[in-house]
């Protein structure tokens, strides 16, 4: 019987290489909207941050999350993407 292959996915905040599952993705949409994508299949441009506040804080100060979506976030979306992932632990 074959094997079904997992998905792996790079954290934007501790550069390591995780399930897909296990990964939150925030996405910028074609409007520019950055939010989060509870599926996993919203259109636009992604990036995957560990369900941990502080992965998500250090690709915040590093800046990684802004290079990863090609867009600036605001203090009131970073707020939300925040809120969202102390939610989803």
């Amino acid at each position: 019987m074959k094997t079904k292959k997992i998905p792996m996915r790079m954290c934007v905040g501790c550069r390591e290489m995780k399930e897909k599952k296990s990964l939150v993705r925030v996405v910028r949409t074609t409007e520019g909207e950055i939010r989060m994508d509870p599926t996993g299949k919203m259109n636009g441009r992604g990036a995957y941050v560990c369900p941990d506040p502080a992965c998500l804080e250090k690709a915040v100060r590093q800046k990684q999350l802004e290079r990863a979506l090609e867009a600036r976030i605001d203090e009131s979306v970073l707020s939300r993407l925040q809120e969202a992932v102390r939610d989803h632990q």
